[in-house]
């Protein structure tokens, strides 16, 4: 007689994960990737690699998640929804959670399983979850992993608006302007997720008891980890994040995974074979019809520019305009007669005055001697 196996896949709105239970719950395989909205192929291709691990599996599998749906529909799979098979989950590995939070790519959650039931969801917004902190990590001129590396020499905490990344942005901007430290604002990122995840969801609840962290960052990122603990420890709170932390849905959802095997090598083949998405999704308008259009959009664009001259022609009086901004610095040089000689364009790496120089010297090196800065405005 065969043995049981079960599988359970989580699709995020950024991450793919899936997981291959054994008849004593026991996790045999488990996968965490990004699918930079390849879905269909990333799956595809996870699929075609269990199966190459465990030759020959046929086993019942249950889908969730936020992008879970419309895949679960196209293969005629069961769906459960992803706070239900987390609480799942952690009713079988993590019996003793009062409350649990798990955050992902572009939502975050909170459950309080004791003394009564209560889900909150964030799903609406990616202010605070995994996104957000992408889009500061990029902002640092790094990832995730290397802001959770700049967090852990950290020796400030500054206010960070976590709501939406363009106030974050906002707030992110002067203060490496002004010269903070890369280490303090990595912290203070991890802490302005915190608090948007607590005041957000919480909404004045307490958050007390044995608390399990799951989800991807909560699994990777131990500042971020270490600021919800440093925010909640003086309410006696204690904390656990379980072994298999980033895929603990997919384990949920194979939790309950039951019916006909479904043979992993013929589902792969299904979603590279089937047309993708729903005939019934309501589709926008194409920008361009024909070829023809888009080469008479482009052809109308083009005549719309400012007239120009070579730098090397440059002779007598130039006139030169910087424009340095939150997050990018702008240089046009122009002649006496309007034309445009030179132009620049750079992020300034929250150094501008530094990238306004740098601009400046190469200007310099290609102004002929027959030219001069006449006059200059910031």
């Amino acid at each position: 007689m065969p043995l049981e196996r079960r599988v359970g896949v989580d699709i995020g709105s950024t991450t793919l994960k899936a997981v291959v239970l054994d008849e004593g719950d026991n996790v045999l395989y488990a996968q965490y990737r990004r699918h930079r909205s390849d879905v269909r192929g990333e799956l595809a291709l996870l699929l075609e690699e269990m199966a190459a691990g465990l030759p020959g599996l046929s086993a019942p599998l249950r889908v969730t998640g936020s992008a879970g749906m419309g895949v679960s529909q196209e293969l005629g799979l069961p769906f459960v929804q992803e706070v239900v098979a987390a609480t799942a989950a952690v009713d079988r590995f993590l019996p003793e959670t009062d409350v649990f939070i798990e955050l992902g790519g572009e939502d975050a959650k909170i459950t309080y399983l004791k003394p009564t039931l209560s889900q909150r969801m964030n799903g609406t917004c990616a202010g605070g979850t995994g996104a957000f902190i992408d889009q500061m990590a990029a902002l640092l001129q790094t990832d995730a992993r290397g802001l959770n590396e700049l967090a852990k020499e950290h020796k400030t905490l500054y206010t960070i608006a976590s709501r939406c990344g363009v106030f974050a942005k906002s707030d992110m901007q002067p203060l490496l302007n002004e010269g903070v430290s890369r280490e303090d604002l990595a912290a203070s990122v991890f802490q302005a997720v915190v608090n948007q995840t607590i005041a957000g969801l919480a909404c004045g609840q307490p958050i007390a008891g044995t608390v399990a962290f799951l989800g991807g960052p909560l699994h990777y990122l131990s500042e971020l980890r270490a600021a919800f603990e440093r925010t909640l420890a003086a309410r006696g709170t204690s904390f656990v994040t379980p072994e298999r932390a980033e895929v603990f849905v997919a384990v949920g959802a194979a939790l309950g995974a039951q019916g006909e095997p479904v043979p992993l090598d013929e589902l792969a083949v299904r979603l590279r074979t089937a047309p993708g998405g729903r005939a019934d999704m309501p589709r926008l308008a194409r920008l361009f019809d024909t070829p023809e259009d888009r080469a008479a959009f482009d052809t109308r664009h083009a005549g719309d520019t400012a007239p120009r001259a070579p730098m090397e022609e440059a002779n007598g009086p130039c006139f030169l305009g910087l424009d340095a901004g939150s997050t990018t610095v702008k240089a046009a040089l122009t002649a006496d007669d309007g034309k445009l000689l030179y132009s620049y364009y750079t992020p300034n790496k929250g150094s501008p005055l530094q990238s306004a120089l740098d601009i400046l010297k190469n200007m310099y090196a290609a102004l002929p001697p027959t030219a001069y800065i006449a006059g200059a405005c910031v």
